[in-house]
């Protein structure tokens, strides 16, 4: 979880909501421009014990310390200080609800399409069947994207406590992965080095053997196979402790959907089972390798010894894709249309990305800077027809000319 601005915080109020909310421990800069041993950073997250709250704490340090220090050498205010404050304005005028009760309600109707699925999938009709096989590819989608996605972010929760706790539970019992690994992956690697050569720079989604089109429409249905093999594979960084507890969340989440298509949906065998689980958590698998290539792979990539400052790296490698009635509720506003607000504040929720997207938008291009947007079809185009350049060759390395 994230270290989320104190000034940021939700305001006591009288009769209700959140009150006294415990300052985010570790405050500790994590996106330091141009100043931090990634090697070394990583390294201290493998051995740092618990599942990553404290990596996730600091996550923006850095956003924070440019827009309280200014800029050394002059009297003009960055940009990122001024961008921040125009959004830190925006959020503490918000409600709970736009901060966080809108994207919470979307996650609890996710789980309340759950007892029909499963009645649903015990039907003779095949209709009423494909119904519920659709309604339970929706909903696992929403619980193992979106909130896995938030829950890394730690933006379902203030405490550090709960926050702790939805990590494991969205990421390990519900996305079969390791918590701790996805979190220092997604937040020290990702967020903290975005489109740097070596270490946020996506290339963990290539696989240069595989041809484009099984690629691209075909490798993907094998996502929920492949999944909890590689949190397998990470177990060896972790403690015993660590380890076993990773091991039994992600057995109880297979087994518990197992368990209710056996007694619920009356399933009589054990494949019929597995391969219902397979098809429902398969059903997303394909955007979701997509929107992870299409808004990185292909735009600016950087040096480790010279990349730009955090607002320039982000603009440039970063890139949004346009609303989806389908893909922003299911994978929300943070993964499709708001990807570039999402890495430059990435501690807002899915709705308050969405509502400060106007704002960032407006700044960036009055700023003159890249406010990067895309079709889904056009980059679907551009990788199928440029898939050897921009996924299996190494890409090459950007130098924005009196930035760095």
């Amino acid at each position: 979880m994230q270290n989320v601005p104190e000034e940021w915080r939700e305001e006591q109020r009288a009769g209700g909501g959140e009150m006294d909310a415990k300052p985010w421990e570790g405050r500790e800069a994590l996106f330091q421009i141009n100043t931090g041993n990634s090697k070394q950073d990583m390294d201290r997250g493998k051995e740092n014990g618990e599942t990553g709250v404290k990596e996730r704490r600091k996550e923006n340090g850095e956003m924070m310390n440019e827009g309280g220090k200014g800029m050394k050498g002059t009297d003009k205010e960055s940009l990122m200080m001024e961008l921040t404050r125009l959004v830190q304005k925006t959020v503490k005028e918000s409600s709970w609800w736009e901060r966080r009760g809108i994207d919470i309600a979307i996650l609890v109707l996710a789980f309340l399409l759950l007892p029909p699925a499963f009645l649903l999938l015990g039907s003779s009709q095949v209709l009423v069947f494909v119904l519920g096989m659709v309604l339970m590819g929706v909903s696992h989608a929403v619980i193992t994207v979106k909130g896995t996605h938030l829950a890394s972010h730690g933006s379902l929760s203030e405490s550090p406590a709960w926050a702790e706790f939805w990590a494991v539970f969205f990421i390990e019992v519900c996305g079969s992965f390791t918590a701790r690994a996805g979190v220092t992956g997604h937040i020290k690697m990702h967020h903290a080095h975005t489109n740097v050569i070596g270490l946020g720079d996506s290339s963990t989604w290539k696989i240069p053997c595989l041809p484009r089109s099984v690629y691209l429409f075909t490798a993907p249905l094998a996502v929920p196979i492949i999944t909890p093999l590689v949190a397998l594979g990470q177990l060896k960084d972790h403690s015993v402790s660590q380890a076993l507890r990773t091991v039994l969340m992600v057995f109880l989440g297979f087994y518990s959907q197992y368990w209710l298509l056996m007694h619920v949906s009356g399933f009589q065998h054990l494949y019929s089972s597995l391969l219902c689980m397979l098809l429902c958590r398969a059903m997303f698998s394909i955007p979701y390798i997509h929107v992870n290539i299409f808004q990185h792979i292909g735009l600016s990539m950087f040096s480790p010894t010279r990349r730009p400052k955090r607002i320039y790296q982000m603009t440039h490698g970063v890139l949004n894709l346009p609303r989806n009635p389908l893909l922003d509720w299911i994978f929300g506003h943070s993964l499709i249309n708001c990807h570039v607000e999402h890495h430059l504040f990435p501690f807002l929720s899915d709705n308050m990305c969405l509502k400060v997207k106007p704002i960032v938008s407006q700044y960036l291009k009055e700023k003159e800077l890249p406010y990067q947007e895309d079709t889904y079809l056009s980059r679907l185009q551009l990788f199928f027809h440029k898939y050897q350049e921009l996924m299996v060759f190494a890409p090459p390395i950007t130098e924005l000319v009196g930035v760095q």
